[in-house]
């Protein structure tokens, strides 16, 4: 194991509301206690209620979840960033770690037009997308065998 495996996995994307906040939980259900995960955004805002919603569904409680800013988090405890920023620019993480970028389009919407089965949709897309990726990514950091 290198020394980033032992270090955190930090999942950042602008307001830290939905997909890395998604991120966040399903990571900590993936990987439990063998990698710590978090999440934070370079414009935090709070976590999305449609987020709390569909992580629910998956048996994942993100109530107590709240948005962070990037600049909270120390850099020497982090060994891998992951960004989920698709058509927006992705906040900036200084420091030497592993770098991968996984474009998921933003689910959340301020438009009030969209039905709410939509946003549901939307958010567990996301939610399901993140999850593939995370298993994927879990079973080339721990390879069974």
């Amino acid at each position: 194991m290198s020394n980033n495996d032992t270090k955190s996995i930090l999942f950042l994307c602008v307001a830290n509301s939905a997909r890395s906040q998604m991120a966040e939980g399903l990571g900590r259900m993936i990987f439990g206690d063998r990698i710590p995960v978090a999440s934070a955004g370079s414009e935090p805002s709070k976590v999305n209620p449609y987020a709390v919603e569909v992580m629910r569904e998956l048996g994942v409680d993100l109530t107590t979840h709240h948005s962070k800013s990037v600049q909270t988090i120390d850099p020497s405890k982090v060994g891998t960033v992951i960004t989920l920023c698709a058509e927006e620019v992705c906040p900036v993480f200084l420091g030497k770690v592993r770098r991968l970028h996984w474009p998921i389009p933003d689910p959340a919407s301020k438009d009030p037009s969209i039905p709410r089965e939509e946003m549901l949709t939307r958010f567990r897309t996301a939610r399901d997308t993140i999850r593939g990726m995370l298993e994927r990514l879990a079973a080339e950091t721990f390879p069974q065998g």
